[in-house]
């Protein structure tokens, strides 16, 4: 499916990711913040672990096996 490591941006991503309970890693500015599952997405944020992370200032990696 996806490439571990890979930046997840479009919201096809996070589809994939939320129906196959893959986890995302998500950074601020390269630092780590949060690894988790994605619960809920719309155009402006990402809910892993019960928050909502806001898709124009954070990274969201995919992280399959972890």
């Amino acid at each position: 499916m996806y490439d571990n490591g890979q930046q997840l941006y479009q919201d096809d991503h996070f589809q994939d990711h939320l129906e196959a309970e893959v986890p995302v890693q998500v950074y601020y500015l390269n630092a780590h913040k949060d690894i988790g599952f994605v619960y809920h997405y719309s155009s402006h944020f990402i809910k892993i672990n019960n928050t909502f992370y806001n898709r124009g200032m954070f990274t969201f990696v995919s992280r399959p096996g972890y």
